[in-house]
């Protein structure tokens, strides 16, 4: 164990994900196991430019482990991407005794991390924490699972509807980038067409899906669309475009938003929290930084946080093609 770490700081960055709490609980008890130190910090960046902390022990994270969100809070900050903000920050730090930060959080929040650890030498430790689960280095990400289970079963009940009045209902869901949450949720609810950002399904091939959907005695349909879909302009532009081509279809949208963030988490993103916050406060005192930490074939493993930032988590090809499978 290193003797130079006496204070660990841990805070939350970017969008809230499920699970969030649970690795800060695992971090501050961690820190409370090995006898060290742990100071919350505040809406992220913004809070440590403010020097917004607060001593945290084992009983100041009792019964978080089923709450989505964060206790911490989070917030985006503009100041932080100037070096005057990151001093400002690493002064507080300094002056608060803290002496490594885990950072729980997206590619955003690792590369905030990055910078202020080639400045200052301080070291970082990144836990990925965003429901669209588009990180390098890890097969889950903290909320992912969640965000799944709460997607499926929202289209559960929207198929209910679609049943009763023979309606195609276009549901998008979270993904800018990465349509993990699209292809995996709409295998789970058995949805008829699947759209998202890494296959350009084109407006024929869709069209022509629907054709064969309706041909082959279909009375409604459900089609799961990635945010980040490049196929219109948006969904709802989708949904006109489909009601020109194929008047026999009455349509319908709903789009899910942040719905998707809330919830208390899984069991699997719960264990999950709780392994990487161990191994986050466990790599820092053995003298490791500017590591994520992340789950490769269910083995907690380190990624040097550049790669984590720069590399591209990749769609499972194998799924599109159940998802062709389970279309027919």
């Amino acid at each position: 164990m290193s003797k130079e770490i006496k204070k660990i700081g841990v805070l939350t960055s970017g969008g809230d994900a499920p699970g969030m709490n649970a690795a800060i609980r695992s971090v501050v008890r961690t820190c409370a196991y090995h006898h060290i130190e742990c100071v919350g910090i505040y809406r992220g960046y913004q809070g440590m430019i403010e020097g917004d902390f607060k001593e945290m022990g084992p009983r100041s994270v009792n019964n978080i482990v089923n709450k989505g969100g964060t206790i911490l809070k989070s917030a985006r900050s503009k100041e932080f991407m100037t070096p005057e903000g990151r001093k400002k920050a690493y002064d507080n730090l300094v002056a608060a005794g803290v002496n490594a930060l885990v950072i729980i959080g997206g590619d955003g929040s690792f590369t905030g991390a990055e910078v202020f650890n080639e400045e200052y030498g301080f070291p970082v430790m990144g836990i990925p924490g965003t429901i669209d689960n588009d990180i390098f280095g890890t097969s889950h990400t903290l909320g992912y699972d969640t965000a799944l289970n709460t997607v499926v079963e929202v289209i559960d009940k929207i198929r209910d509807t679609a049943s009763s009045h023979n309606r195609l209902f276009f549901v998008e869901v979270m993904g800018r980038d990465a349509g993990h949450i699209a292809l995996n949720a709409g295998i789970g609810a058995g949805a008829e067409e699947i759209l998202i950002p890494e296959e350009d399904l084109g407006l024929d091939r869709l069209l022509e899906s629907l054709k064969k959907s309706k041909a082959s005695g279909k009375s409604s349909s459900i089609v799961v669309i990635a945010e980040g879909d490049k196929i219109g302009k948006n969904v709802f532009e989708l949904k006109d475009y489909v009601e020109e081509n194929l008047p026999e279809y009455d349509v319908r949208v709903s789009v899910l938003g942040h719905m998707q963030r809330g919830g208390a988490p899984t069991c699997y993103d719960r264990v999950l929290a709780s392994r990487l916050g161990v191994k986050a406060v466990e790599s820092i005192l053995e003298g490791k930084s500017n590591f994520m930490v992340g789950v490769l074939q269910d083995k907690i493993a380190l990624t040097p946080l550049e790669q984590a930032i720069k590399g591209k988590s990749e769609i499972d090809r194998e799924l599109l093609r159940v998802s062709d499978i389970m279309s027919t």
